[in-house]
């Protein structure tokens, strides 16, 4: 990587900035958890899985292609799925704070799972009803633990504009209605995802990455599959 210098070491990727002014996303074997249990919404690395970086750059090539053939914009110039790298542009994350770190991760549900039912346990009848692509949003803060932010406060606290909140969740929800249909053909549920969202050059664009490390998908028999089994049963 000549000729680029380190700027960011995240729990699953570093970047570099390039003398292009584009950046460089290397992808790690660094794997997420708690009390020795791998999930891809922790905050914790607890260890490392080989080639687990390679395939979450391979999962997020094929889901990026079914966004660019759908006309969904993204961050992505090229990737080399033998170094483990995907070179992109430069963005701006949606909700940095005033330091301008963080930024907002968008969360969309097909059902309730996980840390939705930790919320409204008491207030939901029924665990396999229909969500109708909810979308929620969280701030990334690790030492916060990812909290939510209502629509209410985005726009007050000046974060976001009114119209680039609305294009950001409609995005979302379109985002996450291919991803589901893609699974589908291949026999496949997708219970919830999550995405960035940033600012190039002026336009609302998906960045960061697409796979298995931010997505639950349940096969036919109701199993929530492992990450390298999602990418085998995409990928192969």
């Amino acid at each position: 990587m000549n000729g680029s210098e380190k700027i960011y070491s995240g729990k699953t990727k570093d970047l570099y900035a390039l003398d292009n002014g584009n950046i460089l996303l290397v992808f790690k074997d660094d794997v997420t958890g708690a009390n020795g249990i791998i999930d891809p919404g922790a905050n914790t690395v607890i260890g490392q899985v080989e080639g687990k970086g390679r395939k979450s750059l391979g999962m997020t090539d094929y889901f990026f292609k079914r966004l660019h053939a759908a006309g969904v914009p993204t961050h992505l110039v090229n990737l080399d799925l033998e170094k483990g790298t995907m070179e992109v542009r430069r963005g701006e994350p949606l909700g940095k704070d005033i330091n301008g770190a963080g930024g907002f991760e968008f969360v969309c549900r097909t059902r309730p799972w996980g840390s939705f039912i930790r919320r409204y346990q008491q207030y939901i009848r029924d665990t396999e009803q229909k969500l109708d692509y909810l979308v929620e949003i969280t701030v990334k803060d690790d030492e916060r633990g990812d909290p939510l932010i209502n629509d209410d406060s985005i726009v007050t606290l000046g974060l976001l504009s009114p119209a680039h909140l609305d294009q950001a969740k409609q995005l979302t929800r379109h985002v996450c209605r291919i991803v589901e249909a893609d699974l589908s053909e291949k026999g496949l549920a997708l219970i919830d995802m999550k995405i960035e969202i940033g600012l190039v050059d002026g336009e609302i664009v998906v960045i960061d990455e697409i796979s298995a490390d931010a997505m639950r998908v349940m096969d036919s028999a109701g199993k929530v599959l492992e990450h390298a089994t999602v990418y085998e049963r995409l990928v192969g």
